[in-house]
């Protein structure tokens, strides 16, 4: 006899596995408990009918007990007992089994190997220790981005996973799956963070692939790169890998990188100059400047440096005083004895 109940019990447990058990418990204990009702409890009676039972089980079951139906003899009542045994098992099997599911669940997304279900948001593709990092927290500075983090398989887990905004992505970063599970046809930006600038090529061909219109950001070690990048996709914006900071600004506000770099070269729209204020110049605030210098001159006043050092973009009530200095963006030099005179 232990013999048989041993090979019962294994197979039991072989067979009913996952939410399987839990449900043939509950339907054990209810035709069981049934039939030992319908033994025990008087002729007549109305527990045992079907359309009444099923309610007492499930409310002796659960452990609520409303009252409405009991059973009026003591092996009735004994079976009722059962019931409530049989009930609070089921119960720790259902918990047990969902706990069991929701870790799976969320060890599957520290793996990175869920689906995504994202529009809007913006895709990280690489991972640097300490380096993504800040680039994550930059991105997320203001609360208003969801971020997909893509790595390549040897980052075995999530390694932001503390962090609400962030979701994660793992697998081959040139292959259409991987796209497809960071939702890249779906996303507003993606940056592209390679390890090296082949890498950062073959990445940008597979973005392109998925998603032709969205905002591509790329850092490359080699500039000159650049047009083999663009060959890909003409609208990319390239920065130089050095410079993680203008990564994330281009990003968060497309096209100010082309702004940076018109800023730093010589020609075109036009350059960086300086001018000491003479004393006799009419305008007496930074906001009278800035208007002055662009009604005028069709010039963009940045900064200005006065006894307590240089200010970018101070306040528009900034006093200007005489010897202070103006830094301005023109197409040319603003000759000084231009400033003198009245209003």
């Amino acid at each position: 006899m232990p013999f048989l109940l041993h090979r019962f019990s294994r197979f039991v447990r072989a067979r009913l596995t996952g939410w399987r058990l839990p449900l043939a418990v509950a339907v054990s204990v209810f035709l069981t408990s049934w039939l030992a009702m319908a033994l025990v409890e008087p002729a007549g009676s109305d527990i045992v009918a079907p359309a009444t039972y099923w309610w007492y089980f499930l409310v002796t079951a659960a452990t609520v007990g409303y009252g409405d139906v009991f059973p009026s003899s003591v092996g009735g009542r004994i079976v009722g007992a059962y019931v409530i045994v049989g009930g609070i098992v089921t119960l720790t099997l259902l918990f047990t089994r969902l706990s069991e599911a929701l870790q799976a669940l969320r060890g599957r997304r520290l793996r990175g190997v869920v689906p995504l279900e994202l529009s809007d948001h913006l895709v990280l593709l690489g991972y640097w220790p300490g380096r993504t990092e800040r680039i994550v927290a930059e991105l997320t500075a203001e609360h208003r981005t969801q971020v997909v983090l893509c790595a390549w398989d040897d980052v075995a887990e999530n390694p932001l996973p503390d962090h609400p905004a962030v979701h994660f992505v793992r697998g081959d970063l040139t292959r259409d799956d991987v796209m497809t599970r960071a939702c890249v046809p779906a996303a507003r930006t993606v940056v592209i963070d390679g390890r090296d600038d082949n890498e950062t090529l073959a990445i940008a061909v597979a973005v392109d692939h998925a998603n032709p219109d969205v905002h591509l950001v790329a850092a490359l070690r080699d500039l000159e790169r650049t047009e083999n990048l663009r060959y890909v996709n003409a609208g990319i914006q390239v920065v130089q890998w050095h410079t993680p900071f203008l990564l994330t600004e281009e990003a968060t506000d497309p096209g100010i990188a082309q702004v940076y770099s018109d800023l730093m070269r010589s020609g075109g729209h036009g350059n960086t100059y300086s001018l000491t204020v003479p004393p006799d110049f009419a305008y007496g605030t930074f906001g009278e400047c800035q208007t002055h210098f662009g009604r005028e001159f069709g010039a963009t006043v940045l900064a200005l440096r006065g006894p307590e050092g240089p200010v970018l973009s101070p306040s528009w009530d900034a006093p200007v005083p005489a010897g202070a200095r103006l830094y301005y963006i023109a197409t040319a030099r603003i000759p000084v004895r231009q400033l003198t005179g009245g209003r």
